[in-house]
């Protein structure tokens, strides 16, 4: 998630250039209007088409790697209607993009006339509780969506669980009533494979500890 590019066509380039550089797979850059907005929510506002395009053309120019994916995300459907996010679909395939990301469609309707209208592979952002439809992910991917973000889902279950234990540690002074919905200590160490590690400490001694000595002057 690029966001805007971080500014205009020529900071587009140092972007794409810098998640290039640290590894990234692939960027996407919407057409929103810095401060921006969670794609599900009021108020937000998009740059010209021109301005837009400018940005995925830099994008596409600046790779290094023709692998490297170049994402062309628009907000226009809330701001302008959804003929104005497939126009804008369309005028940034033309410019290069690999692939296009109509942001939150309302209806199961309106994401089947993207996936008509646009002959390109479609991100959708399954977004819980946002705008969009949440149809199981096989019915997305019929429509023709290659890529599916799930931004929120493992972020509402961690504050969830969070909040609960809270709740009941200052209710009780105890979270004894949720423990057989916990991990337990020895369950959690091999998610995170602390086995690995104690064979790593046997294989250089570390189990054994080691006894260093400095000499001064040296």
């Amino acid at each position: 998630d690029a966001d805007n590019g971080h500014g205009n066509p020529l900071n587009v380039r140092r972007t794409v250039r810098e998640f290039e550089a640290a590894g990234v797979a692939g960027v996407h850059i919407e057409d929103q209007v810095l401060p921006k907005r969670c794609g599900h929510m009021e108020g937000k506002q998009v740059v010209s088409l021109e301005e837009m395009t400018a940005k995925i053309r830099a994008a596409v120019e600046a790779r290094r790697d023709s692998d490297f994916v170049i994402i062309a995300r628009t907000d226009a459907r809330a701001t302008h209607g959804l003929e104005e996010a497939v126009r804008r679909g369309q005028a940034c395939l033309q410019a290069g993009a690999d692939v296009i990301f109509v942001e939150a469609p309302t209806t199961m309707e309106e994401m089947r006339q993207i996936a008509g209208s646009l002959q390109a592979p479609l991100f959708f952002n399954w977004a819980r509780t946002g705008k969009s439809p949440l149809p199981p992910f096989q019915e997305v991917a019929a429509l023709g969506y290659k890529i599916i973000a799930i931004p929120l889902d493992i972020l509402y279950a961690s504050w969830f669980a969070v909040r609960e234990v809270l709740a009941a540690m200052a209710a009780e002074g105890t979270s004894a009533a949720l423990a057989a919905r916990m991990p337990t200590f020895e369950e959690f160490n091999r998610f995170v494979g602390l086995g690995e590690y104690r064979e790593l400490e046997e294989r250089y001694g570390v189990a054994a500890g080691f006894s260093v000595k400095r000499e001064l002057g040296r």
